[in-house]
């Protein structure tokens, strides 16, 4: 594909929070014609999220928090109930995952497995983002949560899993990780 995509400018449009490109390229499309396109492009960095369970009380944690992207596209209070998540920064994905699980909500885990990796909006953002699952014990909260990081105000939620997969259907739980995460549950047994 390298061969098919020449990269002719990748010019800055915003930096302010993360990086926006706006990139113009060559690309050979599938006939061997040459068609210059631009796109968009938001550096984020990637990410890792996780889905904490408890199968002896079939339960799963979630935090519930403001996002204003969710705000200004009809999100009526702008919260959303997701998994737990963070960006890797200078971390591996592992590494990541069990940091941001402590700092968001309160629990100590020591037994990650990653499930799957996944782009999570390719049309215009790079981030791959990092799925993992671990199991969790009450013995393992270790503070209340909520987020280290200015600005953040995490509620963290403890729910039944039965609970949370009708939540999906019933328009509850929206974001995308959350569902992957909880459907990966469901199909593989991880609680009944």
């Amino acid at each position: 594909m390298k061969d098919r995509v020449n990269i002719i400018s990748k010019d800055v449009l915003s930096d302010n929070w993360y990086t926006l490109h706006k990139v113009t390229f060559d690309y050979t499309k599938n006939d061997g014609t040459v068609q210059r396109q631009e796109r968009e492009a938001y550096d984020r960095g990637n990410g890792s999220t996780i889905l904490l369970y408890n199968k002896e009380k079939g339960t799963i944690v979630l935090t519930k928090q403001f996002r204003m992207s969710t705000y200004l596209n009809g999100n009526e209070d702008g919260f959303l109930i997701e998994a737990c998540a963070g960006l890797l920064e200078e971390d591996n994905a592992e590494d990541c995952i069990r940091k941001e699980t402590e700092e968001e909500t309160g629990y100590r885990i020591t037994n990650v497995q990653k499930v799957f990796e996944s782009y999570m909006s390719p049309g215009s953002v790079t981030e791959i983002l990092y799925f993992f699952v671990a199991e969790y014990e009450d013995i393992m909260k270790v503070n209340e949560g909520g987020g280290t990081d200015e600005g953040e105000d995490i509620q963290v939620l403890e729910l039944p899993f039965k609970k949370a997969l009708s939540m999906i259907d019933a328009g509850e739980i929206k974001d995308g990780k959350t569902i992957m995460l909880l459907q990966y549950a469901q199909i593989n047994s991880l609680l009944t």
